[in-house]
């Protein structure tokens, strides 16, 4: 026992946990600002491209990364995403134009293309798999620490700065989330030297095939989230709220209270039950969020959204875990980002699109993301059998 505690918390899973920490401030810290700044561009129109390119190359990516991170290794895929972030954040200050800015977001999304994929994978290598849930739920308890402190921290040196030095101390965290894993232990056994040949993705090699089912969950969960990061923006400031990022804190925190016990309580009662729970919470918080009508309703919504997620992430990750083959974890954790990525686009995209700038669409926008989690409750109920409820493949 005390050898599986100093396996799963010692010195490298507390570096994993900082980078983390680190990493998520650093990309989240620009996000409530970005349609403001967009529009001062003259891109009023685009908003929803801001998540949708962004999760777009994450997506794209998410082959390459899994690939990478089991040849060459977990730490240089990670270090590769959190080398993206530090070099976007020194070049949104030089665009000058619409088009370049999209470009921009579209580059930017290469860092989560990589550096989730990369520690998800180094976490499955290093804990033990009857305590992967809770493992899970400390490294997304680090990761949305880094949400909830980054959009304030953006929020508050945007309104008391400019957003100029917003974008630099976005890439100073970047440089500091990689500078904390730069020695960390490989766990890839005989890592591989990159070569361009590494790069040539077969068709085998876009999914892994047996994390289907969690996947899928992700997919239709994650649009409720890319609809919270395009709307709320502008939702919080329609209710009057002047810093933006407060939703995110509000939902985040309330989300750090849950992922440890939801991370314990699926070890021990299987992932599918605490996935049940967890789409039916979200369905209800998207309900309530789309019928709010005062900032201190919103700020409460947001910590209905945020148990929701809390529970749903961790679990989601630790079943794609127990699913997949070892040689084939990098790649496991890419299919499942890939479906996260894709459900975050589509949100972002469908829910700009139903916006449409018009505040009168605003509950249609949040109760269309509630059908989506509705769905993943109704799969996770009538049709995942029950032998997948067990949490070990």
């Amino acid at each position: 026992m005390a050898e599986q505690i100093k396996r799963v918390y010692g010195l490298q899973f507390g570096l994993l946990c900082l980078s983390s920490f680190l990493f998520f401030s650093s990309f989240n810290m620009i996000i409530p600002e970005l349609p403001d700044y967009l529009t001062s561009l003259g891109g009023e129109e685009y908003k929803g491209l801001i998540i949708a390119l962004f999760t777009l190359t994450a997506g794209l990516s998410r082959p390459f990364s899994g690939k990478l991170a089991d040849r060459i290794g977990r730490v240089p895929v990670m270090v590769a995403g959190g080398v993206v972030c530090i070099v976007a954040g020194f070049m949104y200050p030089l665009v000058g134009s619409v088009a370049a800015f999209l470009l921009l977001r579209f580059i930017h999304g290469f860092s989560t293309g990589f550096t989730p994929t990369g520690k998800s994978a180094y976490v499955a290598d290093v804990v033990p798999v009857e305590r992967r849930g809770e493992a899970m739920g400390l490294l997304g308890l680090s990761g949305s620490l880094g949400m909830a402190a980054g959009p304030a921290l953006g929020g508050f040196i945007a309104a008391h700065y400019n957003v100029d030095v917003m974008f630099y101390a976005s890439s100073a965290a970047a440089f500091l989330s990689v500078a904390v894993i730069w020695h960390m232990h490989e766990t890839v056994k005989n890592p591989q030297r990159f070569r361009l040949g590494l790069l040539r993705i077969s068709r085998k090699e876009l999914v892994e095939p047996r994390v289907l089912a969690p996947s899928l969950v992700m997919l239709l969960t994650a649009f409720s989230f890319g609809t919270i990061l395009t709307i709320i923006p502008d939702f919080s400031e329609y209710l009057g709220i002047e810093n933006k990022g407060l939703f995110f804190t509000s939902f985040t925190l309330s989300s750090l209270t849950i992922r440890f016990l939801a991370g314990r309580a699926s070890d021990r009662y299987g992932r599918v039950a605490v996935l049940r729970v967890s789409t039916g919470l979200l369905t209800l918080a998207m309900l309530v969020i789309g019928t709010v009508s005062s900032a201190t309703e919103l700020l409460l919504a947001g910590v209905l959204f945020g148990m929701a997620t809390g529970m749903n992430s961790p679990t989601v990750y630790a079943w794609t875990i127990d699913l997949s083959h070892e040689e084939h974890r990098g790649r496991a954790m890419a299919t499942m980002y890939i479906a996260l990525e894709a459900g975050i686009g589509l949100g972002a995209l469908c829910s700009g699109w139903l916006y449409g700038n018009e505040s009168s669409n605003f509950t249609l926008v949040f109760w269309t993301a509630a059908v989506f989690s509705l769905m993943a409750f109704l799969y996770l109920v009538l049709v995942v059998r029950r032998k997948a409820v067990l949490h070990y493949s």
